[in-house]
């Protein structure tokens, strides 16, 4: 998800981790849609997620480069596994205007 600040050519990503079992968000990172970032995203994450789970995520280039091959898992939204971020994503959509996609 993205947003921008002051203005539209300033994007900001929002990129977000969410526990299944209780749909927290165990680690959020604002700031670009690189590696750097998605490194900094997954530095983020609580080191007993990192040795204890797997991850579910689209099939951005930039996940694969950071996370664990054996615990990164690219899948489709069709799958049904990503339906909880996507709930995330859509709530604070209508919460928060800022967030609105562009039609």
């Amino acid at each position: 998800m993205w947003s921008f600040v002051q203005n539209k050519e300033n994007k900001q990503w929002i990129w977000l981790a969410l526990n299944p079992n209780n749909r927290q968000i165990i680690a959020f990172h604002i700031g670009g849609r690189g590696k750097k970032d998605a490194q900094i995203f997954y530095d983020a994450i609580p080191n007993i997620f990192k040795q204890e789970a797997s991850f579910f995520t689209d099939y951005w280039r930039a996940y694969a480069a950071v996370i664990p091959e054996e615990k990164h898992f690219a899948i489709g939204k069709d799958s049904g596994l990503t339906a909880y971020i996507e709930r995330f994503n859509c709530t604070l959509r209508q919460r928060c205007s800022r967030f609105l996609e562009k039609l």
